[in-house]
């Protein structure tokens, strides 16, 4: 029979356990509630998904300013979009930090092209007063291409009016390249160990730079 010290042990580790598994679940409908808040054009929620003193850009800090980010570029790039949430992987950091690599089908209506695309958010949650909210999305772009022409060769990103260039997609994990540079026939390489538990991402990534995106 479990002493008092260990069976308040045991209650201690099926809570970290609970609020772990509560996180993960809300920091997935994170991803879900900034696709459909950013499909339908409501502003207000989707600058809500940031915490407030999110960082925007060029200076700038808050949710005014993300807001008027969002809605400048929806007005003058895109008629319509959706994006179609694929895998989610998400690590904890700590108790109120975590990170995470979701994928994204995207299709963007634009005055003259219907664009799909391919991509992958590379993500920093926080939680803030018991919630969960974006603190980063690094966006990798694979392709961006109109619906009728295949992205093949080199530079995919391919929006209208815009020169052709590369999106970074495999840019923060250096297997791509690693790969790529291999020799075909070098069986002989040694295969690590499973990566431990919340540290597959920074295993892939092996102390990567954050790579500089352009945002079209």
């Amino acid at each position: 029979m479990d002493t008092p010290d260990q069976a308040e042990s045991a209650l201690l580790a099926l809570s970290d356990r609970l609020d772990r598994l509560e996180s993960i679940e809300e920091i997935r409908q994170l991803a879900a509630k900034y696709s459909l808040a950013l499909d339908m054009r409501d502003s207000a929620a989707w600058v809500g998904l940031f915490p407030e003193d999110i960082r925007v850009g060029d200076g700038q800090v808050g949710r005014s300013a993300l807001r008027a980010w969002f809605e400048h570029t929806m007005r003058n790039t895109f008629t319509g979009t959706a994006h179609h949430i694929g895998g989610h992987l998400i690590e904890m950091i700590d108790q109120n930090n975590a990170q995470g690599v979701v994928y994204s089908k995207n299709e963007h209506e634009t005055k003259t092209q219907w664009v799909i695309m391919q991509m992958m958010y590379f993500d920093r949650y926080e939680r803030i007063h018991g919630r969960w909210y974006f603190r980063r999305r690094l966006p990798l772009y694979w392709y961006a291409s109109d619906l009728n022409q295949p992205p093949l060769g080199e530079l995919k990103m391919r929006w209208p009016d815009v020169e052709p260039y590369e999106g970074s997609f495999h840019d923060l994990f250096p297997a791509w390249k690693e790969f790529w540079n291999r020799a075909p026939t070098a069986d002989d390489q040694p295969v690590a160990s499973p990566a431990p538990l919340e540290q597959f991402i920074n295993t892939l990534r092996r102390g990567q730079a954050l790579p500089k995106v352009r945002i079209a």
